[in-house]
Parts: structure tokens; sequence; C-alpha cells
């Protein structure tokens, strides 16, 4: 080969792998634009009321361990978690604060930080009084196979696409359960949940959830096979989902669905009982 034929080639080439370099950036950049996008953390700047307010997001990439991913929304912050096919632990963090004036509270959010060591999540902060506070919200996005501990006081927790040991809790807020397997435990006492099931059956050893004052929304695919154990105290139970049971269904039920299975459990204290069909 002459010289200059080499030289093209040479150059020729080097065009080819740019080109796939930046296709294949632009291919992750797309990615994981389309995730964030898909993100439900967002600031509101009149959040503080008749008070001044201030808002900040904070987004960090941490190691995935391998141990139980903990994420703590502490007084007034809501936990969310999403399983992804990467082996990294993506935190979004939401600060939120109030105070007096927006100098008070934008210096307030300076003093908030985000923890993250040994994928314990959660944010440390000064003490705050009546007129002044914080509160941090979180996105997590996780390994498809974590353990997780989730806890909140007065926030909402969401779990979708995540198999492992999952343990949840919370006071005041609603509990969103979706497209999960393994062993799954929690409650809520003031709030709702609502649990999305995929698949053939269930995955895993089973889910036992329960809150004391709010309803129970099962959304279940056709000819899914597990043990279905659901019921209220102070509440109606209905169902659009073809269940074949003895006698009249009043407000506790426990049935096989298709085949059988691991057990499904999810009870009310008040509040009502709806189980649909998933199309």
């Amino acid at each position: 080969m002459s010289e200059n034929n080499w030289l093209k080639s040479t150059i020729l080439l080097a065009a080819i792998l740019c080109l796939a370099c930046g296709s294949a950036v632009a291919q992750r950049s797309e990615r994981e634009r389309g995730a964030r996008e898909e993100r439900g953390l967002a600031c509101n700047d009149n959040w503080g009321g008749d008070r001044a307010s201030h808002c900040v997001i904070k987004e960090q990439t941490i190691a995935a361990s391998g141990g139980t991913v903990i994420v703590d929304g502490k007084k007034n912050g809501g936990v969310t978690v999403r399983g992804w096919e990467r082996n990294e632990i993506f935190v979004r963090a939401k600060i939120q604060t109030w105070a007096n004036t927006d100098a008070e509270a934008q210096a307030l959010a300076g003093q908030v930080r985000i923890e993250t060591n040994g994928a314990n999540i959660h944010a440390e902060g000064p003490e705050t009084s009546d007129r002044q506070g914080w509160a941090v919200s979180f996105e997590v996005s996780v390994p498809l196979n974590s353990n997780l501990s989730l806890k909140a006081h007065n926030g909402g927790i969401g779990v979708s696409d995540v198999r492992g040991q999952i343990e949840f809790n919370t006071t005041n807020g609603g509990v969103s359960l979706k497209r999960l397997a393994g062993a799954v435990k929690g409650e809520t006492r003031n709030g709702g949940l609502s649990i999305e099931l995929a698949g053939a059956g269930w995955d895993g050893q089973g889910m036992d959830v329960r809150t004391s004052n709010g309803g129970v929304n099962l959304s279940i695919p056709e000819n899914y096979s597990a043990h279905l154990e659901t019921g209220t105290v102070n509440g109606g139970l209905r169902s659009d989902y073809p269940i074949t049971v003895q006698g009249e269904i009043k407000r506790e039920l426990s049935v096989n669905l298709g085949g059988g299975g691991q057990t499904i459990r999810a009870f009310t204290t008040n509040g009502g009982v709806s189980i649909k069909r998933k199309s």
C-alpha cells in the first residue's frame, strides 16, 4: 500500500471511530435525559405559602455496594425508588426551605447536607423554629436487584421495578408499589395503597402491606397466578377482576388467582378495596 493510500485509510478509520464514539455518547445522553424527564421532583417557588421559600435540586451518583439501600425522608420528605439496569445508584434530592425572608431561606438551604455514605441516604440540617424550616424529598435509581429500607413521616413512598427485600414505613403519606418482586413488607398509617402487579405471577417470597386509614387499589394482569388476601374493616370491597369464590364477597377475600402461588396480602382498616383487571 502506498503512503498516500495508507494515510487515506487511517483518516477514514479515525473518522468512523469518532462517529461511533459520538453516537454512543449521544445515545447515553439521550437515555439519561429521558430517565430524568420521567422524574417528578420539581421546584415550586410558592411552596412556602405566606413565607419566603427557596428550592434547589441536587444530584449525585454513588457506587452500588450490594448492601441494603436505606432512604429516609425524615419529617417532611417523600421517597421514590426506581430500578434500572445500571450497577450504580443515582440520587436526586429536592431541598425546600422556608423562612421570613428570601435571604434567610436561601442561607438555610446552604446548610442542608445530603448524606449518602454506605448507601444510607438522608439529609442533615440545622435545628429550626416555627417560622423557618427545611424538607428534603428523594428520587433514587437503584440496580434492579436491590434490598431497600425506606422511611418517611409526612411524605409518600413509591417503589417500582425492583426485586429484593423491600421494607417501608410512613405515617402520613400514600404508597405506590409497581412491578415489584421478592419479599415486600410495610405500612402507612394515613394514606392509600396503590399496587400494580406485573407478569404471570409473583416472583419471590410475597407481599404483606397495610394501611390504617386509606383505600387499597390493586391492579392485576389477567391470568395472573398468586394467592390473594385482602380486606377492610370499615369500607367496601369491589372487583372487576374475574375471581371464583364460594358465597358472598363481603369485607375480606382469600382466594387463589390462576394456579395459585405466593401470597399477596394488602389490608386496610378504614377504607375501601378495589381490584381491577390490568389490560
